[in-house]
């Protein structure tokens, strides 16, 4: 699999502060509006990466008023946009999270602890709609379909493919990941999966978003994730696992 490579500006070290002990990645393309709700629910000690894939709203600068540190990722796309702020983290364990105010960071909590504790390699959300809305028929019919594949393709049985998830930084940037686009958390879970990490799951809030779903608020958003994550699971596992 042929990497890609990206070019993020530095992101700016925190102001004077002890290094973070957790880095939080937030890929962010439109959201100035759910920004001070997911900000504000980053525990403390831990560090916001926001990362502006192309915003127009003026989100880089609301996140910066709120405190969060700002990363640019000039190429479009979710990958794109994760694997910006995932080698721009400094802090041994790194997080993702959507930033448009549909999961709550502060749940990240009981990852960060069990990846701390070695209880697992690799932490991930399993979405539980709260609210009508939250979760389209369409999305989670997509997430069911791909959830059976990947269980033929690796043996794991987890029940979603959620975005909030937490691992090690040295560990996640050794798998090499490539995708830029709708595949990159598949592909996180697949390659993980090739190399033996132990992958657990959490149950976790999930409640309609903050403005307009950019993927699966609609049937083609979704028809392309569900594209995209195909076609990683099609690709042949690679020929020496990443053991953490």
């Amino acid at each position: 699999m042929r990497a890609v490579t990206t070019s993020p500006s530095s992101p700016e070290p925190p102001s004077g502060g002890p290094a973070p002990s957790v880095d939080v990645v937030l890929p962010c393309l439109d959201e100035a509006a759910a920004l001070p709700w997911v900000l504000r629910r980053i525990p403390p000690g831990w560090r916001a990466l926001v990362v502006d894939n192309g915003s127009t709203d003026g989100s880089d600068r609301v996140a910066r008023e709120l405190g969060a540190t700002v990363v640019r990722e000039e190429r479009r796309g979710f990958g794109a946009a994760c694997h910006a702020g995932l080698t721009a983290a400094t802090a041994d364990i790194v997080c993702f999270c959507d930033c448009d105010a549909s999961l709550d960071p502060s749940h990240l909590v009981p990852f960060v602890d069990e990846i701390r504790s070695g209880g697992a390699d690799l932490v991930l959300g399993r979405r539980r709609p709260r609210g009508r809305g939250a979760w389209p028929p369409h999305a989670r019919a997509g997430n069911a379909a791909l959830s059976l594949l990947l269980r033929r393709r690796t043996g794991l049985r987890l029940r979603d493919l959620g975005p909030l998830r937490a691992a090690r930084r040295e560990e996640l940037l050794a798998l090499d990941l490539a995708d830029r686009r709708s595949g990159y958390p598949l592909e996180m879970v697949v390659r993980a999966a090739d190399a033996g990490w132990r992958i657990t799951e959490h149950d976790v809030p999930y409640t309609p978003r903050t403005g307009a779903s950019k993927v699966t608020g609609t049937w083609r958003g979704t028809f392309q994730a569900v594209r995209d994550m195909s076609r990683v699971l099609q690709e042949p596992p690679a020929r020496e696992g990443v053991t953490p």
